[in-house]
């Protein structure tokens, strides 16, 4: 049995392995299901919309119930039990923070050239021309034939002005799907990912959502930004970490996804967020309990470059598969709908005003800022210059990051 062969990680000795350090207690259900068949109750319930004709309302249902397992969300097909790792990179390239978990980085340098090759803004911002360009500044999609874009919509009075798809993308048989975005209020990288990360946040736009939750943070950006290397291309990776995702039974039967994600920030204000799916040999990193169908994010990425002091373009891009058998082209309408879904409530939380969530947002990052400084400047008589002091000993909102959003940046 190989592991699955799409995902960002190939398994060679090129790749990265990192160990996390944490007690488990996690293992893999002992019961399989069969990668690539339909249950059931999914069957009948495609069967009973088909013949209703009612194929374009419950499409939307079906996504939901299915797509909540996205942020990024990437997961793998699998048997619900734990197997051997066919493929690791040498022990000189690992790295144990604790003993017992390994979780492998993806190649980065394959993973973002995947992403400057489908998203014209990402490679935008990875050449350093962003500043204030946008969709304005970049290439046109006839300077990339190796990707045959087809047009699904275009208005340019809709908050998703416009919707493109790839077929056969790192051929993979459900189409690529690219969504354009120009939001008004000032483009925050992090708070954009928080609308997918953060499970209250979420479900405000997404009412199929079971559980989100980061499992695995790793810590040790000095370590992962020293693997990415070059910081003027990819980037400083400001968060990175292993997120599961979990929906509830809705028209399908729930969906979960196991993923590695990652925040990459520019010093033009400028932020990528990506995700790759696990491959198998981390199955036992998924938490106790019933194994669900799992939906499968062949690739995720999502840009956002400022366009001005208070505007910002969004360039997101997903090739998903819902699992299950569902065949793509009635899950494609479904899924384009619940990311217009997610474009609206950025449009609105973006759109701040006296007394927003957003508003509220940046006062507290003010007042962090400013206890942050007063504290530092009071602790200057008990710790000399060249001691090393550990800031998130002090600084609640580092806590309350971690404590309650996940890493799962596909919605």
């Amino acid at each position: 049995t190989t592991s699955y062969r799409n995902s960002f990680i190939p398994p060679s000795s090129s790749s990265y392995n990192i160990s996390l350090s944490r007690e488990l207690g996690l293992h893999c259900s002992s019961h399989n299901f069969l990668p690539g068949t339909i249950a059931s109750d999914d069957s009948q319930h495609i069967h009973s919309m088909m013949t209703a004709q009612t194929t374009s309302i419950s499409l939307c249902t079906i996504l939901y119930a299915c797509f909540a397992a996205k942020d990024a969300a990437f997961a793998f097909t699998t048997g619900g039990s734990s197997r051997a790792v066919a493929h690791k990179a040498p022990i000189a390239s690992r790295r144990e923070w604790q003993s017992g978990v390994e979780i492998e980085l993806p190649d980065f340098e394959m993973l973002f050239d995947r992403v400057s090759t489908a998203s014209p803004l990402a490679k935008l911002v990875m050449e350093g021309n962003s500043n204030y360009g946008g969709f304005d500044a970049i290439d046109a999609d006839e300077k990339h034939p190796e990707l045959k874009w087809k047009k699904m919509e275009a208005n340019t009075r809709r908050t998703v002005h416009r919707i493109d798809k790839a077929d056969k993308f790192q051929d993979v048989k459900v189409p690529l799907i690219r969504f354009r975005s120009s939001i008004k209020g000032p483009c925050i990288g992090e708070r954009f990912s928080h609308m997918i990360m953060d499970l209250e946040e979420r479900r405000k736009w997404d009412d199929q959502i079971a559980n989100v939750e980061e499992m695995y943070p790793i810590e040790d950006l000095d370590v992962v930004n020293a693997v990415l290397g070059d910081q003027d291309k990819y980037g400083t990776c400001t968060r990175v970490g292993v997120g599961y995702t979990q929906t509830k039974q809705g028209i399908i039967s729930p969906r979960e996804q196991l993923t590695i994600a990652g925040v990459q920030e520019y010093k033009n204000g400028a932020t990528i967020l990506w995700g790759t799916e696990m491959e198998e040999y981390h199955n036992h990193l998924l938490p106790e309990g019933k194994r669900h169908t799992r939906a499968k994010s062949h690739f995720f990425a999502a840009t956002l470059a400022p366009t001005g002091p208070d505007s910002f373009d969004v360039e997101y891009l997903l090739q998903m598969d819902v699992g299950g058998g569902l065949p793509h082209f009635m899950t494609t309408p479904a899924l384009v709908d619940a990311v217009k879904k997610l474009f609206e409530h950025a449009k609105t939380y973006f759109a701040g005003g006296d007394g927003s969530e957003l508003d509220m947002y940046l006062k507290s990052l003010q007042e962090s800022e400013y206890t942050e400084v007063a504290v530092l400047s009071s602790l200057d008589d008990e710790y000399s210059l060249d001691e090393e002091f550990d800031m998130s000993e002090i600084h609640a909102h580092h806590h309350s990051i971690n404590d309650y959003e996940s890493l799962l940046f596909t919605p």
